[in-house]
């Protein structure tokens, strides 16, 4: 069975207030130190111990701090892995009278911090704005493949159904204290890059490398770490990354978007060894059902990845899990997919949740919190 491994990017907030907070190197350190144990402390070749300075990371921004799992086949185990990560981020977030929030951007007016280093200096001089305002939480999901010949034939087969991930994750309605209109705003922000989005049919794992090679050498991009495709081979793994989610307020839906992923590698795989064509729909109707699932989420029609016309979400949903059925089956997955992607139907999104508790405490503060609180819950 694939493995499937899944990177979450948290928000740091004030615990009080629910403003963001640059503190993402001090809790780092914390994460590290607790790692490490008590100073002096003898370590013995058989204990075991997560390396918790290695499963967390500094993102671009200073309020945000990201996690990765350990790559898994069950989907039980990685449910359990997400919740101990996000817990144990707010364990050291509280030291610093802070807290993490599963926010895709902050609701609350923020003025970004720039991490320091090389890297993102260098990327703050090259894109100005664009990268001052990137304070955006996405969910990474690694799908192991066999080889990049398959990689490149799963990514040339599963663009048109990338856009259903972003409507069941959306989690991001509000920018800078208002309401955006849009369920997913984090993937228009994240539009703004010059090297992010949809991509044309490869064809060859040969075409994909050329691409990437001819993408760094203009000089625009530092180096193949930014090809920021909606999905892409990982440069560090031997796995396809599909980076289009927002991070998702419950970590159920991450599991399901997790699952939904494999599935659709898994299917896009078989249809390769099949000699089954990839769907020839251009770049620009991909990027207008990204629009669509961005503006919809779950709450209005979206754009049918078989015929890009619109269709009720409903349906759309029934034809993603239709399309990856036999996959989900196999893994022994789809009753936790149909009842997940059910009760996200019924009950909607982060973005709806975001909006409804809104409605019900007028305050972003106490919304900002109760999502804290439910980052954490299982």
């Amino acid at each position: 069975m694939r493995t499937v491994g899944v990177e979450e990017e948290l928000l740091l907030i004030d615990r009080e207030s629910g403003e963001p907070r640059a503190l993402s190197s001090a809790v780092l350190a914390r994460a590290a130190k607790d790692a490490a144990g008590p100073a002096g402390a003898e370590r013995h070749a058989d204990d075991y111990r997560d390396p918790e300075e290695e499963t967390f990371e500094k993102e671009l921004q200073g309020q945000q701090l990201e996690f990765a799992t350990q790559p898994r086949t069950g989907m039980d185990s990685l449910m359990e892995e997400i919740v101990r990560w996000r817990s144990e981020a707010a364990r050291h977030a509280g030291d610093l009278g802070a807290t993490v929030a599963a926010l895709a951007t902050s609701p609350l007016p923020v003025s970004p911090s720039v991490n320091v280093g090389s890297r993102y200096q260098w990327m703050e001089e090259q894109f100005g704005l664009t990268t001052q305002e990137q304070l955006t939480c996405g969910c990474h999901v690694h799908v192991s493949v066999e080889s990049d010949d398959e990689g490149v034939a799963v990514l040339d087969r599963i663009r048109p159904w990338l856009s259903t991930l972003v409507a069941l994750s959306a989690n991001s309605p509000y920018w800078q204290g208002n309401d955006s209109r849009y369920s997913s705003y984090r993937s228009r922000v994240w539009g703004r890059w010059p090297m992010a989005g949809p991509t044309q049919i490869f064809g060859s794992a040969a075409r994909y490398e050329e691409q990437v090679t001819d993408m760094v050498a203009t000089g625009v991009l530092r180096d193949r770490g930014m090809i920021y495709f909606d999905a892409r081979l990982s440069h560090r793994y031997p796995t396809v990354e599909i980076r289009v989610a927002d991070v998702c307020l419950e970590a159920s839906t991450t599991v399901l978007i997790a699952a939904l992923a494999r599935a659709l590698v898994e299917t896009a795989a078989r249809e390769w060894r099949a000699g089954s064509p990839p769907p020839a729909h251009d770049v620009s109707l991909l990027r207008l059902a990204a629009w669509r699932a961005a503006r919809s989420g779950l709450e209005d029609s979206l754009l049918d990845p078989v015929t890009m016309r619109p269709a009720p979400c409903g349906e759309v949903m029934a034809g993603l899990l239709d399309h990856v059925r036999d996959a989900l089956e196999e893994a022994g997955d789809l009753d936790m997919v149909r009842k997940r992607t059910a009760t996200l139907l019924e009950h909607g999104t982060g973005a709806r949740v975001q909006r409804e508790l809104l409605d019900r405490t007028g305050s972003l503060s106490a919304m900002v919190a109760e999502c804290a609180r439910r980052t954490q819950a299982t």
